[in-house]
């Protein structure tokens, strides 16, 4: 596991009221009974799965400049690729955990 997935995961587990768990081969994260964000390894890449509203239009921006690196589907979940190498970057995950834990509640 990489250092970024380590800090992903201990981010998501220090919100009040989350369960970890595992969904497939991913690690998953709940506020109740809703699920705010899914990480793991996936092909040779890691793989976060953020739920988001407000930061959608980013996504999609992003999604359009790295198809590879970021899928904005149908919202409201944003699916990232990354490698220790090549993260995503920390200001990025990070305020999309925060609003995808405050779409959980």
């Amino acid at each position: 596991m990489t250092d970024i997935l380590d800090a992903m995961k201990l981010r998501a587990s220090k919100y009040s009221e989350v369960a970890e768990g595992t969904a497939c081969t991913q690690s998953s994260f709940k506020r109740g009974k809703k699920s705010f964000f899914f990480a793991g390894e996936q092909g040779g890449r890691y793989k976060a799965m953020f739920k988001l509203k407000d930061s959608i239009p980013e996504a999609q921006k992003l999604a359009a400049a790295a198809p590879d690196d970021f899928q904005a589907g149908k919202p409201p979940w944003v699916t990232t690729r990354f490698t220790a190498e090549e993260p995503i970057a920390d200001d990025v995950w990070k305020r999309w955990m925060d609003e995808s834990y405050a779409l959980s509640g």
